[in-house]
């Protein structure tokens, strides 16, 4: 396969780039359809007459449906796409990043989908789409699956879908968060990946952030109780790994409290834990769910993050030593082997 790609390179030195083209143009329409020229020009940042181009040659192909509400992939688009992804990934060399990062990193796997979701955020539904396939792999029957919040972890959940082992499953949150916004809340996110699956699910009522007392108090409540060792007893976790000052910031932190992690020199955030740059713990919120100590006991690790910005912050944590299987884009990957 390698050599025949090499070859076709020299034959057609413009192969590659028209491919890539093709298939980043088919890959949004899959992610976003139905979709108009101007959107979709915006996302694959390409001219609108480049995008009217390359379209109306996949429509004569048979791949792409062109309506009032926009364009959509048609079954033979959709089929070409799905057998294009092992040849993408080794044009792209996506599988060799993948495998860099494995051995850098000591990671039992990584996947590195294609793109940079810091300035496509579609590849967000792709890394998202990634998560739900490791996601069935691993899984067994009647097992407890651990859900974070936030933007990367609310595209795992709509690329959840109906399956025999992942309708078995009990969805809960990570830790409360009421300080979130909804959508990006654990408690949501849970609740949306049973809805989709057809599992089921419990939600954790109660901030993000607690006083001591307010903490002591709530664990004598034998429902919450309950719960806590529920959420504690999982076998997968799944989850991202946010920037700090970015984190902080959209969770309300106070003026102390952002001072406090420029001061320590945070730049990850996972579950409430706060990471300098080499994995140590700097700041720790008080909050409700798993503690670090609990995801080390869990059978599977998985962390999805994306964007060149989040490199930093995906190695901080990684260093911390909790990993298992990382879930990144093209971006990140890059920049992280820049880093190492």
């Amino acid at each position: 396969m390698k050599k025949w790609l090499e070859l076709q390179q020299k034959l057609v030195p413009d192969l590659l780039e028209v491919l890539k083209r093709r298939h980043r143009i088919l890959k949004v329409i899959h992610s976003l359809q139905p979709i108009g020229r101007r959107t979709l020009s915006q996302m694959v940042g390409l001219t609108e007459r480049v995008v009217r181009r390359e379209t109306d040659f996949l429509k004569e192909q048979g791949l792409l449906t062109f309506s009032s509400v926009g364009m959509n992939m048609t079954e033979e688009g959709s089929y070409v796409v799905r057998e294009m992804e092992d040849v993408i990934r080794e044009w792209f060399g996506l599988n060799q990043l993948e495998h860099q990062l494995e051995k850098q990193l000591g990671l039992n796997k990584v996947i590195v989908v294609a793109g940079n979701s810091l300035t496509q955020p579609w590849v967000k539904n792709d890394l998202g789409r990634s998560a739900v396939q490791q996601l069935k792999q691993w899984a067994e029957p009647n097992s407890v699956v651990s859900v974070a919040g936030g933007t990367t972890m609310e595209a795992v959940a709509q690329a959840m879908t109906p399956h025999p082992v992942l309708r078995t499953l009990l969805y809960v949150p990570a830790r409360g968060g009421l300080g979130e916004k909804v959508e990006y809340q654990a408690n949501t996110i849970c609740s949306e990946m049973a809805s989709r699956s057809g599992g089921q699910y419990r939600l954790l009522h109660v901030p993000d952030q607690l006083s001591k007392e307010a903490y002591a108090s709530l664990l004598e409540d034998e429902q919450i109780k309950e719960l806590i060792r529920i959420i504690r007893s999982a076998r997968i976790v799944v989850h991202g790994i946010g920037e700090a000052n970015t984190m902080a910031t959209r969770r309300k932190a106070s003026p102390q409290m952002l001072a406090k992690l420029k001061e320590r020199q945070a730049v990850a955030e996972a579950f409430g834990y706060y990471f300098d740059r080499d994995g140590n713990i700097v700041y720790k919120i008080q909050t409700v769910g798993l503690r670090l100590e609990d995801i080390k006991q869990a059978d599977h690790i998985i962390a999805v993050a994306g964007g060149e910005d989040k490199a930093e912050a995906i190695l901080a944590f990684l260093k911390h030593g909790v990993h298992d299987c990382l879930i990144t884009d093209e971006g990140a990957a890059r920049q992280m082997l820049q880093y190492i």
